[in-house]
């Protein structure tokens, strides 16, 4: 720690920190465009600048290093006419006529800087070029008019994500923000996490879904976890009038720090399903609303005629607590398969090997940021577990080597240093890469084995040799042979395994042994929530002579239920998440549900009294019981 002296008083700040943030330790604010937290310091927009003893210039601070007894001013008439210079020479130099944009009156942080420095004008004649607006995008508008070439959005595409789409091309006036060398936005590599949107600090880029709904002042902030998959990534829920008009990541949450994708940040705004807002029962083949208490009994009449053969499924997107009490009702009655509808297929072989040898045999995130070296087995976390392959991808840059396993053209070759094809079994591929550590001179001989190429098992071997925090990152579609495997590899490296599991809850639902296969009962009883049911699950549901579905929207396993239940979705729902790292985490409802719409736990818990059954409601103790994979955070 040093001793800092701002604006008269003394202060102990640590070392090799800037002077901007020596200030926010310190609670003193100074006025910044291009800087963000999150971000590597730029030194671009000149609003920052702060007077320092001995300098006989003003310095900026978000770049300028603290050392030992640095005297600061941060706000003083030398320092507010600078500032009021800079904001009249980014106001002049683009379109930022203020009572005809979109961001104006809150949220745009140009303006508020403005306001902030007692500016009512600017006193320089605007001079600009016009900018077409890009809106080739499914969810950003782009406008080059607005922007005040801070690169806020490009560091955070680059920084955050690792996508390097967004960048500036020409020079002068002309500078413009492009994508991928000028292509349009839409039709660029852009994977819409949005992050640019969240960290512009002007209307140059939109969230087109979120526009023009209000201003952040006007909403009510609502933090929360995102159930989109298991990653659990912290998100700020923006809530007008009881509808969500913007969801931005959490950037005090430690886990992902505010990056987002597109599934925890557009696909809400999106939501194109019919919304089922009324009890129904099926009357001579259709589907007709009814009462509550007529559903109930309709449900519960036809479970009990089929209480020899009874299934129960729940999904992974709904909380621990609805998971448990489904689990303890029909425990109770005897039911033949209790699980998700993901059936277990990333957990069970996992739980599996966990019990098999008595340990948490997983990391945390945290050592996929700071890896050197990731083996990925599959490409469907580019699609699956979005921000988990952000935190990989940001640190190509970096130097982080990546070779991938895979049996098909990987979505990461244009990214890892070697692509590990073979028509081997997986597991077989991760033992090779252990006997080729061990053995490299017979490198030739074991690629053979598994029908690769010597070549790109050399390279892999070589890196991983080369590694000082290795980790391998599995997909979702693991077998009990290749969880072993993976796990002896790093355990000869002395490196991490993560696992990427599969819904929201998956986790959860191993811990609960709700990890089993559908089988074929004459009686289901579906909790979907607002999960989409996937094909393979609808067929398995079709042979089913009673159906009762607890649904937030219409799907075709409603469309076939006898009796169905309108329940809360995401945003109306309350309860707790389990996520990939075992980390216990608790979602806040947003928005109030309509009148008639219940939770799915208040369904089961009517069903359970329905069936004179009682719930235990110890549902953090069921967690603890089975040996998890990963060590839980409870």
């Amino acid at each position: 720690m040093i001793q800092v002296t701002i604006d008269g008083k003394e202060y102990e700040v640590p070392e090799n920190i800037t002077v901007l943030q020596a200030a926010r330790l310190a609670g003193v604010t100074i006025p910044t465009l291009c800087d963000h937290p999150e971000l590597t310091p730029y030194g671009g927009c000149r609003l920052c600048l702060v007077e320092v003893e001995g300098a006989r210039t003003l310095q900026p601070s978000c770049t300028l290093p603290v050392s030992p007894n640095m005297k600061i001013k941060t706000d003083n008439e030398r320092i507010k006419e600078v500032r009021k210079f800079v904001l009249s020479l980014i106001f002049s130099e683009r379109n930022h006529f203020c009572p005809y944009c979109q961001v104006s009156g809150g949220d745009c942080e140009l303006q508020n800087s403005a306001y902030a420095q007692g500016m009512t004008h600017w006193p320089l004649s605007p001079n600009y070029t016009n900018f077409p607006v890009d809106a080739s995008h499914k969810y950003i508008v782009l406008d080059n008019n607005r922007c005040i070439l801070c690169r806020r959005c490009t560091r955070a595409c680059s920084e955050l994500v690792g996508n390097h789409t967004l960048g500036i091309e020409e020079r002068g006036s002309n500078s413009m923000l492009t994508a991928d060398f000028g292509v349009p936005l839409g039709e660029s590599s852009c994977v819409s996490c949005g992050m640019c949107v969240t960290l512009c600090p002007t209307g140059a880029l939109i969230d087109r879904w979120s526009a023009y709904k209000g201003h952040e002042d006007q909403a009510v902030k609502t933090k929360s976890v995102c159930t989109a998959c298991s990653v659990g990534c912290g998100i700020e829920v923006l809530v007008r009038d009881n509808n969500v008009i913007r969801v931005d990541g959490d950037f005090e949450h430690p886990l992902n720090r505010g990056v987002v994708c597109e599934f925890g940040k557009f696909s809400p705004m999106v939501e194109d399903r019919e919304r089922i807002t009324s009890p129904m029962i099926r009357k001579d083949g259709k589907l007709v609303p009814v009462s509550w208490d007529e559903a109930l009994k309709a449900a519960v009449d036809g479970l009990l005629a089929n209480k020899a053969s009874l299934g129960a499924l729940v999904s992974s997107r709904l909380p621990v607590e609805s998971l448990s009490a489904a689990k303890d009702l029909f425990t109770e009655v005897n039911a033949k398969f209790i699980t998700t509808l993901e059936e277990g297929a990333a957990t069970a072989a996992l739980s599996a090997y966990a019990e098999e040898n008595h340990n948490a045999f997983e990391s945390k995130l945290e050592k996929l940021k700071a890896a050197d070296f990731v083996l990925v087995f599959g490409d469907e976390i580019l699609d699956d577990h979005q921000v988990a392959g952000f935190f990989i991808k940001r640190n190509l840059s970096r130097g982080t080597r990546m070779v991938v396993i895979t049996h098909h053209d990987s979505k990461l070759k244009d990214r890892a240093d070697v692509i590990l094809a073979s028509k081997a079994k997986s597991a077989d591929v991760m033992a090779a890469l252990a006997k080729g550590f061990e053995n490299q001179q017979k490198i030739e001989e074991i690629a053979k084995a598994i029908s690769a190429s010597s070549e790109s098992l050399a390279a892999a071997v070589k890196l991983l040799s080369a590694a000082n925090w290795p980790v391998v990152v599995l997909g979702s579609d693991v077998s009990a042979d290749l969880v072993r495997e993976a796990d002896h590899l790093m355990k000869k490296v002395n490196g991490s395994l993560i696992s990427l599991k599969g819904g929201a809850n998956s986790l959860a639902a191993a811990q609960l042994h709700l990890d089993g296969p559908i089988t074929e009962t004459a009686a289901v009883f579906a909790a979907l929530g607002d999960e989409r049911p996937s094909q393979r699950v609808v067929q398995k549901l079709e042979k089913a002579q009673f159906l009762v579905a607890c649904a937030s929207y219409a799907s075709p396993v409603s469309a076939r239920a006898n009796v169905v239940f309108p329940v809360k979705n995401w945003a109306e729902t309350e309860g707790h998440y389990l996520n990939l790292d075992g980390r216990l985490q608790s979602a806040q409802a947003c928005v109030s549900a309509r009148e008639g719409v219940l939770d799915t736990l208040e369904v089961i818990q009517a069903l359970a009294k329905q069936f004179g059954v009682k719930l235990t409601g110890s549902w953090k103790k069921e967690l603890t019981k089975r040996q998890a994979m990963v060590a839980l955070e409870i």
